[in-house]
Formats: structure tokens, C-alpha cells, sequence
């Protein structure tokens, strides 16, 4: 039956470490629906903690892998219950936690393409996975693993240039090789290896999803450059590998109609198309519909910068992914660890716990607070690899402390912004007459602080006032991969535009450019202390 177009609905999944949720869009991208699975909560019998269930070695952190899938059989019950209707569902897409892994077991395909609609999903799913608890991306446990990944190609930069990372004990090749090694009989019973994410949508169509290639990015394993699996990593992990991960296809692939099972138990239409599902960090960019020339700002615990690049560089610290909603494009994701708490450490000592009074101080500074820069890590920051305060004056002194406590508030948030800039850039972004920077997270309510941000990059800021933006992109993506030949931009136009905060200064330029050289500088020195 053709659903008429003003009927037409779209479902978007999110399986994150904590939840399952889902969201129904209409054929504009309002939201119509959401709902969600709380694991500790919902799902006790599982005994997890916080989503995960963690080894005594305090390094080894799993998940059981049929409490996810009992998680899906509720959340469509409560869909449901909430009036979800469906027949109306043309396509749907999803996301899930990145690097984590799913291992099916030998005789698993067989029972997805033949599913009964008389019983749960995980009454018939329970028996067919040889690991029953998947690696997520909080384990630590794999630091051999990736020594001997970096090793197979020439060392950490060769591993970075081919992959888009250094090898990452959370990566799922480093959790392969782990399996492979040290639990050989369940391996030889794989028949697939999944992310947590074509795990997902493996249930939905009935059949082994690909692993799409802006989440395979995240796997250590993948050419980034030429769309397909390394060989060479491959055969470093573990035998027959290429056959247990199957073909990558690009993120917003139609893969096929929807399983009968959730035809005849939910009464989807048999029409309806799976599209792939991805990563969460790459369905971030698509929720915040980041373009060409964008930089996203999450101001939060840690602050963390996603970018739209036409090139990627090689970065030993970040990671680079395929682009999830254009074929020849990528993304970068940068981790800065300390953001809101360090932020809030300076407000306290210098404005008295006190927004109000640490945005006054901030503006009574100038613009570049005369030569002085600072940059603060309470905890051992990643970009750059450095620990404590360091203070400088105009001259690159260091000093101890700064004269004021007004220079110190500017030192902070300068510092903070600079830093991101510079990483950036040496992550293969350019500044361009179009870029925006489009600003999520608490901190995105500081207007104060978004005008740095706005000077140090030269770059108009703009507040993104959605939240769940994973989610809503993997909805936005169910109906992208209806419409590839449409660009996703135009797609997505319909939708609320995000709202302009602050313009850079005129002569912002003139003021920043020079102090982003000069941090290139002093880093050098800061990490070689």
C-alpha cells in the first residue's frame, strides 16, 4: 500500500551505552513521537551498571548482547502504546555506540531470515551469538592488540594516514584480535561480526546488515581513502576476517525491505525500506546538519569539535571518519577533556561560583588580554598531551600566576578557543567566508563565551537548540537514503534553522591569527616539559 506523502513517517533508533531510544518523524522532520529503554532500569535481570557490566581487571567492560535485543522488543511495544501507527513508517534508519561489536554465531543468519512473529525477538535470538557479551568502547583491555595493529603497517602515523586513527584499545580491530587470540573456539563459531550499530539494523532487515562506512571508520581496520577494508589489518587481527565482517557500503545505503517479522507483529507495511545505520558520532553530524565549512562545538564536560573536510590530514590525536551523508567527503571528531568542570574551577576561584560575575570580568578584558595566554588542564588533556596551568605573558614568559583575576578569566576562555582552532586546522579544516560554528551544550548558553569563540575563529556562532541529535539524524537519514540523488542540505531545509548569537569583531583577525601561532609554539614546549 502507497502511504500518501502527507501521511508518510520515518523512524530513527539510538542504541547508546545507557538506552535504547526511538523517535517518528513526519515527511517535514517534526518530530511526532519519541520513546525510550532505560537498561539498569528496565531491563534489571541484566545486572548492569550504567549500561555495561565491568570485569574485575576494572579494564575488560561488556554488555550482554541479548539485553539489547530485548530492549527492541519493548521499545516497539511502548511505540505502540503511544499511538505509533506503523503502516505509516516508509523507512527507517538508526545509530548505536561506536566501536563496540556483536558476534553472531554459526546457524544466526539462518534464524534472522526466518523469524516467527509468534514469539519475542530475543526468545529466538537467545543460543545464536558465540560471545554473549559484546566488547563495547569503554574497554581498555587490548593495549597487545594494538601494538601489534600499529606494527603491521609501520607504527602509529601510518596506522592514523591509512585508518583515520592510531590504534585505540576501545577500536573494534583491537577487540577482534583480542577474541581471536585468546578465545579461538568462539571465533571459529563466528559466522558474522557486526557493530553494535549493523547489529541493529541486522534485526530490522531480516538478514546481516554491511557495516556502513562512516561507523567502520572507527574499527582501526578500514582504508578510509579507497572505501575498503585493509588487508594487511585484516589479516593482522585474525583469519577469514574479511569473510565475518562482510561488504562496507556508504552510510546511507537502501539496503532492502523490512523484515516479515515485523510486518505480521507490528504491522510495518512491507514496503518499508531499512537505510543504514551508522555510528553515533557521524548521526551527530547529520542531526546538527552540519555543511561544507562547518564547525560543531559541543561545550560540555569535554568539549568536542566536529568538522565537515573535504581533506582529511593525519592526525595522531582525533580521529578521522568517513562522512556519513556524502560519498567524497569526511568528518573529524577532537576531544578536548577539560571543558565545562575546568571552566567552572576558574569561575569559583575568581568570581565567586559566580556566572554573572565571571562574564563581567570577562568582558572588562580586551581583546587578546594584552599579549598574556593561558591554558589550564586539570586532568590530562589529549589535545595536546598536557597536564596543570601554564600561563604566559606577552613576551612567552611563564609565570605563576596573572595580575588579575579578569586576565584570567579572558586567558582561560581565549586559551580554550585557540586551542580548538589550532587543532583544527592541522586536522585539514579551512576557515571560509560560509563556515559557521554551530554551538551545542551547556556552555552554548554563555553568550560571553561564545563571542571568543566567534573572534578566535573569525566565524559567525550559532546556538543549535536541539537536542538528541544522533537520534534525529539517523531519522533524518531514513529519509536521505529514499532520496541520495537530493542533497542533504536541501533535504534538511524545512527544518528550523539554527539561531545567529555573535558576530567576530572586525579586526578579530588581526588579534587571533597571531596568537594561534604562537600556541603552536608554546605547546611544543609545554609537552616536551
Amino acid at each position: 500500500m502507497m502511504v500518501p506523502a502527507n501521511e508518510r513517517t520515518y523512524l530513527g533508533l539510538d542504541l547508546s551505552t545507557q538506552q535504547l531510544k526511538a523517535v517518528v518523524v513526519n515527511d517535514d522532520l517534526q518530530i511526532l513521537h519519541e520513546t525510550q529503554v532505560q537498561f539498569d532500569n528496565d531491563l534489571p535481570e541484566f545486572r548492569t551498571h550504567s549500561g555495561v557490566c565491568r570485569a574485575g581487571d576494572n579494564k575488560t567492560v561488556t554488555a550482554p548482547t541479548l539485553m539489547w535485543v530485548k530492549a527492541l522488543d519493548m521499545l516497539l511495544d511502548k511505540l505502540r502504546v503511544c499511538g505509533v501507527d506503523f503502516s505509516k513508517v516508509v523507512a527507517l534508519s538508526g545509530t548505536a555506540q561506536q566501536h563496540g561489536s556483536v558476534w553472531w554465531a554459526t546457524g544466526a543468519g539462518k534464524v534472522l531470515k526466518n523469524l516467527s512473529s509468534e514469539s519475542f525477538l530475543h526468545q529466538q535470538l537467545a543460543g545464536y551469538f558465540s560471545i554473549n557479551d559484546s566488547p563495547v568502547w569503554m574497554d581498555s583491555s587490548t593495549t597487545k592488540e594494538c601494538q601489534q595493529l600499529e606494527a603491521a603497517v609501520g607504527g602509529p602515523e601510518k596506522l592514523s594516514a591509512l585508518t583515520g586513527s592510531r590504534a585505540y584499545e576501545r577500536f573494534t580491530g583491537a577487540q577482534i584480535a583480542k577474541v581471536a587470540q585468546n578465545k579461538p573456539v568462539a571465533y571459529n563459531n563466528t559466522e558474522r561480526i557486526s557493530l553494535v550499530s549493523s547489529f541493529l539494523c541486522s534485526v530490522f532487515l531480516g538478514d546481516y546488515a554491511p557495516i556502513d562506512w562512516s561507523d567502520g571508520s572507527g574499527m582501526n581496520l578500514f582504508d578510509i581513502h579507497k572505501k575498503d577494508w585493509s588487508d594487511v589489518l585484516l589479516e593482522a587481527c585474525a583469519t577469514d576476517l574479511k569473510d565475518k565482517l562482510g561488504e562496507a557500503v556508504p552510510s546511507f545505503s537502501n539496503l532492502g525491505s523490512i523484515s516479515p517479522y515485523f510486518v505480521e507483529r507490528f504491522g510495518f507495511e512491507s514496503s518499508c525500506r531499512v537505510i543504514a545505520f551508522t555510528g553515533d558520532n557521524p548521526a551527530s553530524l547529520a542531526g546538527m546538519r552540519l555543511q561544507p565549512g562547518d564547525v560543531a562545538v559541543s561545550l560540555g564536560t569535554s568539549d568536542t569539535v566536529f568538522l565537515w573536510l573535504e581533506e582529511p590530514h593525519t592526525l595522531l590525536e582525533g580521529h578521522v571518519l568517513c562522512n556519513p551523508v556524502e560519498k567524497n567527503a569526511f568528518m573529524a571528531l577532537l576531544c578536548f577533556k577539560n571543558g565545562s568542570l575546568t571552566r567552572e574551577r576558574v569561575r569559583d576561584n575568581c568570581a565567586d561560583e559566580s556566572w554573572q560575575l565571571f562574564n563581567e570580568l570577562l568582558e572588562s578584558t580586551p581583546r587578546g588580554n594584552f599579549g598574556n595566554l593561558g591554558l589550564y588542564y586539570d586532568a590530562q588533556e589529549i589535545l595536546p598531551f598536557a597536564f596543570g596551568d601554564h600561563r604566559f605573558n606577552k613576551a612567552n614568559e611563564k609565570l605563576s600566576r596573572f595580575a588579575s583575576k579578569e586576565v584570567e578569566v579572558r586567558a582561560l576562555i581565549e586559551g580554550q578557543s585557540i586551542a580548538k582552532r589550532a587543532h583544527a586546522e592541522e586536522a585539514g579544516f579551512v576557515i571560509k567566508p560560509t563556515s559557521r560554528i554551530l554551538v551545542t551544550g551547556g556552555a552554548s548558553a554563555n553568550k560571553c563565551i561564545l563571542q571568543v569563540l566567534a573572534d578566535v575563529f573569525n566565524t559567525p556562532v550559532y546556538r543549535l537548540e536541539i537536542v538528541n541529535t544522533a537520534m534525529l539524524g539517523a531519522a533524518y537519514q531514513a529519509k536521505y537514503g529514499l532520496q541520495p540523488d537530493i542533497k542533504f542540505s536541501e533535504l534538511t531545509a524545512s527544518l528550523q534553522a539554527p539561531t545567529l548569537v555573535c558576530t567576530p569583531y572586525k579586526d578579530a583577525s588581526q588579534i587571533y591569527d597571531p596568537m594561534v601561532a604562537r600556541y603552536r609554539k608554546l605547546v611544543e614546549e609545554i609537552v616536551k616539559e
